[in-house]
């Protein structure tokens, strides 16, 4: 079992990782992201969005274990982000994750 919160930070060091919603989104319909990440508490909206496009193309949503703001901590941003998306996981084992 790998550790998400290892995986992420490796993937923001040597992946391409999208933050927010609105982007994660607009990766998804370009069909570039290979698996969505969302936070425990992400607004339900935003949630249900995700869904319906991650189902039209087949990506794989995870829930992160923490809240939003654990998130943005990991991610090494002083903000909360309730999802990334993960275009390009470098070093990182984090698509064993999906």
């Amino acid at each position: 079992m790998i550790d998400e919160d290892t995986a992420i930070k490796i993937a923001m060091k040597t992946g391409k990782v999208i933050i927010g919603s609105k982007k994660s989104i607009a990766s998804i319909i370009k069909n570039k992201a290979q698996l969505i990440i969302k936070a425990a508490n992400c607004p339900h909206k935003i949630a249900e969005e995700l869904k319906y496009y991650t189902e039209l193309t087949n990506i794989p949503i995870h829930i992160y274990k923490g809240s939003s703001l654990d998130l943005g901590f990991v991610c090494g941003k002083p903000f909360m982000i309730s999802t990334i998306a993960i275009e390009e996981a470098g070093d990182s084992e984090i698509l064993k994750l999906s």
